[in-house]
């Protein structure tokens, strides 16, 4: 009995042992890989990881995301009075850059301006975490998505020596995403531009390359000028409920839909012209209890690229419409006081 329990006790030591050991030996493969692939200094990672710990708030804080609120909890975070003011001050102040930002991709100045407000708040909030630390963490102690984390990690290193940023210096959200518009390292390879012209893609700490940036990330992921994102819908009967799922990908008819008891709440020959030339997606947000249903547009599942949850599209597309009615009245009033 007592050799059983002291056998069972060393196994259990020696897996406790393999278990710790186990980020540490992956670490060492994954600094294996960027000197091997990419040229790194071995000496200069070992000594960068050597700190490395652990971040079990980052942990919690993936566990733990709003999007997984309902409906009901989740847009009031977003949509509120002191973030629209906000969105307004900061739409006057760059008015000519989100303009041309417009012009050149066809993404409206109003989508532009919602994504950078509820990111970080027009750079208010750009994130407490160390971006490596982030990243190491997920990458190492996070099995769900380490292969994920572990390429963004690939991409921060080979970021920092393309933009010569200090690793240790980065500061972003609990993801490893940095920055006014929050691009994790790949997209910011990827997507950000130098929109003002002074020969650096500073997401960082300039607004205006963030606002061509955010509004290149978009293009790039299909938007369509001068479409619509969503209509609000109304149903009846039963059969509408076939079409809901959660799946981001538009599959559906508005045809089907009408056929299912699907109707819009307000008509008009652009939305039916609209619905009728693309695949549609029938959504319900849950709002109190009841049910809140709407019909996504191809536009709108080119916002959940940005962020894979049909609610934080839904936020950007509600404060896109709070923006527009906001500086319209902005510009009105303006006119009438000239």
């Amino acid at each position: 009995m007592y050799l059983r329990t002291f056998l069972l006790s060393v196994t259990a030591l020696l897996c406790s042992t393999q278990i710790q050991a186990g980020p540490a030996e992956e670490q060492q493969k994954f600094i294996d890989m960027m000197v091997e692939k990419h040229h790194f200094s071995k000496a200069n990672l070992q000594t960068l990881f050597a700190p490395s710990v652990k971040n079990d708030n980052i942990l919690q804080a993936i566990a733990k995301p709003w999007e997984a609120k309902p409906w009901h909890q989740y847009h009031p975070i977003f949509l509120t009075e002191k973030r629209l003011a906000k969105g307004l001050e900061f739409w006057q102040k760059y008015q000519t850059e989100l303009a041309k930002a417009q012009q050149q991709t066809g993404v409206p100045a109003s989508i532009i301006v919602a994504i950078i407000g509820v990111e970080t708040f027009y750079g208010s909030y750009i994130g407490k975490y160390s971006v490596f630390d982030a990243l190491n963490t997920l990458g190492f102690y996070y099995p769900p998505r380490a292969t994920f984390f572990r390429g963004e990690l690939e991409h921060l290193l080979l970021l920092a020596r393309e933009e010569h940023f200090e690793v240790e210096a980065l500061q972003g959200s609990y993801a490893g995403a940095m920055g006014w518009g929050q691009f994790i390292p790949s997209s910011y390879r990827a997507y950000a531009v130098d929109f003002d012209g002074d020969g650096i893609r500073d997401l960082l700490n300039n607004p205006v390359d963030a606002i061509g940036s955010v509004a290149n990330y978009f293009k790039r992921h299909g938007w369509q000028r001068d479409q619509d994102v969503a209509y609000p819908v109304k149903i009846r009967g039963q059969q509408y409920k076939a079409h809901l799922n959660k799946d981001l990908r538009l599959k559906d008819s508005w045809q089907a839909l009408l056929k299912s008891g699907v109707q819009l709440q307000q008509t008009s020959d652009t939305k039916q012209t609209q619905l009728l030339a693309n695949k549609v997606k029938l959504l319900e947000l849950e709002q109190n209890g009841q049910g809140e249903y709407w019909v996504l547009l191809p536009n709108f599942y080119t916002i959940t690229r940005y962020n894979h949850s049909p609610l934080y599209a839904m936020v950007i597309h509600q404060f896109s419409q709070q923006l527009e009615q906001a500086f319209s009245s902005h510009v009105n009033a303006s006119t009438v006081s000239e």
